[in-house]
């Protein structure tokens, strides 16, 4: 009888261990906590901020941000109910920052595979290509330029800002002309307007400002075939899971789909203009 009691708890053993296990997976799962519970309980959404006007502006005066992807920025912390705060960054760092943790975020960041390696993205808020900008006059940029290859002469000058996309995708497709990297948006359009740089490297719709602001000597050229092609998105930190990305994927979703992040577009694009005049 003892023989027959003893195997018949041995036989129990494992479906009890296995009902203990899933008892602990349960409890698991229910204390587990999403990253954006995280910011909920901090109370503040990081996002880290390198200036690109229409992406992302700073006010000098008053230190404020804005731009449709520091909006956007608003607009997400929102949805999680806390205050969004802007992280002063560079574009050489906008990535690194991200990865050491020091904000939530990275805003408008161009979806490359390298950067891929390091980061996750969201879904593209909108798509992007390089343009390069120049002075219509300049005797160096041959007349009915049409490809990068056209305006790859020696003596030729392009401007760019470190550590972007643009830098990336020009450095890897130029041979002969000089590249002058610069820290920031400004610089780069100063060095063109004061003829230390001939050519204006950026994102098509920064460079249609600077031709707007500059329009009876500024002209742009998007290259065929085209320098660089992508989505520009919510850079997010390597680790977060599949669920949390959702999070943001469907808040872009729906801004995208009805139309609020053109006008968004469009009011950052006014805004710069109206500050040009």
């Amino acid at each position: 009888m003892l023989s027959k009691l003893m195997t018949s708890a041995l036989r129990a053993l494992p479906a009890l261990a296995l009902m203990g296990g899933l008892s602990a997976t349960a409890a698991r799962a229910e204390t587990a906590e999403g990253y954006w519970q995280g910011v909920q309980k901090a109370g503040v959404l990081r996002c880290g901020a390198a200036v690109a006007p229409p992406y992302v502006m700073r006010d000098p005066a008053t230190g404020e941000y804005s731009g449709f992807f520091a909006d956007l920025c608003k607009e997400f912390a929102d949805v999680l109910k806390v205050k969004p705060e802007f992280v002063d960054t560079t574009w050489d760092n906008i990535v690194a920052g991200l990865q050491a943790g020091k904000w939530d975020l990275s805003l408008a960041l161009n979806r490359t595979p390298t950067r891929a390696m390091a980061v996750q993205f969201s879904i593209p808020a909108m798509e992007y290509q390089i343009s390069l900008a120049y002075n219509k006059n300049n005797p160096k940029i041959t007349a009915g330029a049409a490809s990068v290859a056209d305006i790859d002469t020696a003596g030729v000058t392009l401007a760019v800002m470190s550590g972007t996309a643009q830098d990336k995708a020009i450095s890897a497709a130029v041979k002969n002309a000089t590249i002058m990297r610069l820290p920031g948006n400004d610089e780069t359009r100063l060095a063109v307007t004061s003829k230390r740089a001939d050519i204006l490297v950026d994102a098509s719709d920064t460079n249609q400002l600077f031709t707007q602001s500059n329009s009876d000597w500024a002209v742009a050229l998007n290259p065929t075939p085209a320098l660089a092609k992508q989505g520009v998105a919510f850079g997010l930190p390597h680790n977060l899971s599949a669920a949390d990305v959702e999070v943001v994927d469907i808040f872009l979703e729906e801004k995208v789909a009805t139309g609020h992040v053109d006008e968004l577009i469009k009011k950052a694009v006014d805004e710069v203009l109206k500050g040009a005049k």
